[in-house]
């Protein structure tokens, strides 16, 4: 094992923070722009909702991708990723219609599928378990370096270049990425040297009743994540009138909140431990669900209540991932992927009662996730071992 300070590991640390930051502003973007992207297009607000909730259901498939990691070697399939999710963009560029919109979210899903557990696998190869949540953590950068950066430049170019145009920019990172990875990750990109089958993979997470219960709280989670996430960019347009450069800077806001979550795990999971770390994150999110209706009357209030949650819901989900990978070491992309397909599971759901939840105001979408959240602390805490 080596330490994350080792050269050539921060080295690739680097790129995949680049990467994951492509990638992750594919994957978000629909969220704020969903109203700007159903007038582009002709439908209507629940047209974008089922997109995203097939998007979420495909998820469910993850452990089909993502096993693949341990099958076939890590940089092959954070590759073949790319090249799938280069497919996704320029499909969009092609033939930019509602349909190859809709086909283009499953490709992009397909892609992160592939990419980020063989990612997470190949960290989890190379960092010993005492520094791995740092490690993670730094990966983790592209998730708000996806609505720091990409979602406000997403915003100014459909504010002046079209809604298509992201997609092109996207498409040209994604072959730069792609080359990137190529360069500076070693071989097949695995240290193990051993092949898993997807069968064996998944008799060995079934097996481990630790792997099932992180599974449950990573369902719950998510579900309640996307509850809030799904409807944010709606309520602050309906509620403020918001335009769409301006939904797009609101994707500053979320990216402070998430870049500080990254960078509470990156200082702190480690020295509290995975377990603690996880258990606080959890109760922040059920104190700042709570509180985001209250605070939310005003654009100030619900910009910091949305600050406040979104660190929450980042430090929980950073922190856990370094028990994903470790909990069943001989099927680490599995276990990874596996938990890919548990988040898609909770989103789909948050995906399907969201918007229906919302015509009873934010309160309702925040009760839901405040209930989901102490129930998946309930399951953590009674379940949930590194042994």
């Amino acid at each position: 094992m080596v330490s994350p300070r080792d050269h050539r590991l921060r080295t690739q640390l680097i790129a995949f923070t680049f990467t994951r930051t492509v990638i992750n502003t594919a994957f978000r973007m629909v969220y704020p722009f969903m109203p700007v992207f159903a007038r582009a297009m002709g439908v209507d607000f629940e047209a974008i909702a089922l997109a995203v909730t097939a998007r979420s259901a495909l998820g469910i498939t993850g452990p089909l991708f993502g096993s693949l990691g341990d099958q076939i070697g890590r940089k092959a399939i954070m590759l073949a990723g790319l090249i799938v999710f280069f497919a996704g963009m320029i499909i969009v560029v092609i033939w930019p219609t509602y349909p190859s919109f809709f086909l283009a979210l499953l490709i992009g899903a397909a892609a992160k599928l592939m990419f980020d557990p063989s990612m997470q696998a190949y960290i989890g190869d190379r960092v010993e378990y005492g520094r791995r949540g740092r490690a993670i953590a730094i990966t983790e950068f592209g998730w708000s370096g996806a609505a720091l950066v990409g979602i406000p430049v997403v915003g100014w170019m459909i504010a002046y270049y079209g809604w298509v145009s992201p997609f092109i920019l996207l498409g040209v990172l994604a072959v730069v990425a792609c080359i990137i990875i190529f360069r500076t990750i070693p071989g097949q990109g695995s240290t193990s040297g051993k092949r898993i089958p997807l069968k064996e993979g998944f008799q060995s997470i079934l097996a481990h009743p630790s792997a099932i219960a992180a599974l449950v709280v990573v369902v719950l989670i998510s579900a309640g994540n996307e509850s809030i996430n799904l409807i944010y960019g709606v309520w602050l347009e309906d509620s403020f009138a918001l335009k769409v450069i301006a939904l797009g800077s609101t994707s500053i806001v979320i990216g402070l909140a998430e870049l500080s979550g990254e960078g509470l795990v990156a200082g702190y999971t480690d020295r509290l431990g995975k377990r603690r770390a996880v258990s606080i994150g959890i109760v922040f999110i059920v104190v700042s669900c709570i509180i985001l209706p209250i605070v939310g009357q005003n654009l100030l209030g619900a910009l910091i209540g949305i600050f406040l949650l979104f660190i929450a819901f980042e430090f929980t989900f950073v922190s856990i991932i370094p028990i994903m990978t470790e909990i069943v070491p001989s099927a680490r992309a599995t276990l990874a992927a596996s938990s890919f397909a548990a988040a898609a599971v909770g989103r789909a759901f948050g995906a399907f009662v969201s918007p229906s939840l919302f015509k009873n105001g934010i309160m309702a979408n925040a009760l839901l996730a405040t209930a989901l959240a102490i129930l998946a602390l309930v399951v953590f805490r009674r379940f949930v071992r590194v042994e």
